[in-house]
């Protein structure tokens, strides 16, 4: 899944930078050498956090692959020193047993790269491993994935002919992916059944932000992503809501799997007075909790009615800005409940082409409530039937335009 970037709070994991001095030491064909470092640096490492940092039985496996390994197929073969080291860190990062934790060498993190930027060819949709299974967060509106009718809450069993029981999230990316007019198939498990779904590939250009004016008043803001860029386009859409007269607002965040964090702080601040709380960082032990507060734009006044649509496919700084605002008593929240993704990544640089991103909080709502463990509820639950789909009838953007409506809204 997109990751939630910011600055990192803490100390870099001695462990990595361990592992890392021996990756360059082999690669420079300095066994000897490194494994003296390394073996230096955790005794170091020892000293300094006092646990018992003992790298010995990696040390006698390794000895032991070198020695009596011998590929068994003509398609096998003794993986080079870097190889080596980039298996051992992603092994490492898999210890922790976070999902969202993860090592990416060079191909990885190349991809990763061009996600985060926006543009990348493949079907146009977020996953994320849920209750142990590889699980479709969102597939971005208008791509290839959306046109083939994947919904959020799909759960992927296989890709092509490759199971995912056990598959990480970066390996189902890379097999997802390919070249644009290419095609792949997923095997979707939805309410209890199987079913073969056949995608072709295209470039993706993630989409940001709609508006629109409903003919019965209610302004429509759908955004699609957390941006860099999604605060100005925001403002603008803001803009554009004020110069039309009306005083009831949706804003639609259905499928959007997340992004920056920053972004869904400043898009909070235009509805918030200053040193609200939008979102509590929890690190546990490693720092006190931090509290990121509104700017305090507050552009508007007690007249304002608002809601906040959210399904199964809102995730990340959807879930920060949604919980900010209903819990702040800004609006309402109405849909289905969120996909519960509540921690904030970091994108550690550990060679110029190989990254770390590694789990370094959790978020908390203004009250507190962890996203990771609840995700949000709605206010109203408003589930979407077959038969809404047949009939292509939003029944969430109409429960949400009938609440506004209302004589006796409150929030």
């Amino acid at each position: 899944m997109k990751a939630l970037l910011k600055r990192f709070l803490g100390n870099p994991i001695v462990l990595v930078g361990l592992i890392i001095a021996f990756g360059i030491g082999v690669g420079a064909g300095e066994y000897g050498k490194a494994k003296a470092v390394s073996v230096a640096i955790a005794q170091e490492a020892q000293s300094q956090n006092q646990e018992n940092l003992d790298l010995t039985p990696f040390w006698k496996a390794l000895d032991e692959l070198n020695s009596k390994f011998v590929p068994t197929t003509a398609s096998s073969s003794v993986p080079d020193n870097t190889n080596k080291v980039y298996g051992a860190i992603q092994g490492l990062a898999a210890a922790y047993g976070d999902p969202y934790t993860v090592f990416f060498p060079p191909k990885e993190s190349k991809s990763f790269e061009e996600e985060v930027r926006g543009n990348f060819e493949g079907i146009g949709m977020e996953i994320a491993i849920k209750d142990g299974i590889l699980t479709v967060v969102a597939p971005l509106k208008g791509s290839p994935a959306d046109l083939a009718n994947i919904k959020p809450g799909d759960q992927i069993l296989k890709i092509g002919k490759l199971s995912t029981g056990g598959m990480p999230v970066e390996d189902a990316v890379n097999a997802i992916r390919g070249p644009k007019g290419t095609k792949v198939t997923l095997t979707i498990k939805r309410n209890g059944n199987a079913q073969d779904i056949t995608v072709t590939r295209a470039v993706i250009d993630i989409p940001t932000i709609e508006t629109k004016l409903r003919s019965d008043g209610v302004f429509v803001i759908s955004l699609y992503t957390f941006t860099a860029d999604s605060p100005n386009l925001f403002r603008n859409a803001l803009r554009d809501f004020i110069l039309s007269g009306s005083d009831k607002l949706i804003l639609d965040l259905r499928g959007n799997p997340g992004g920056y964090l920053d972004a869904a702080v400043d898009m909070a601040s235009y509805f918030l007075p200053a040193g609200k709380t939008v979102v509590i960082e929890d690190s546990g032990s490693k720092a006190p909790q931090q509290i990121d507060r509104s700017k305090g734009y507050d552009v508007f006044n007690d007249k304002l009615k608002m809601v906040v649509l959210i399904d199964q496919g809102s995730a990340s700084a959807s879930e920060i800005l949604a919980g900010a605002l209903h819990e702040q008593g800004v609006a309402k929240l109405v849909g289905e409940k969120s996909f519960g993704k509540g921690s904030v990544q970091e994108l550690v640089n550990i060679t110029p082409d190989a990254t770390l991103k590694v789990t370094i909080a959790r978020w908390l709502t203004p009250l507190g409530h962890s996203i990771s463990q609840n995700g949000l509820t709605p206010d109203v639950i408003v589930p979407i039937t077959q038969k809404d789909i047949d009939n292509k009838f939003d029944a969430q953007m109409e429960k949400a335009a009938e609440i506004l409506k209302d004589p006796n809204f409150t929030r």
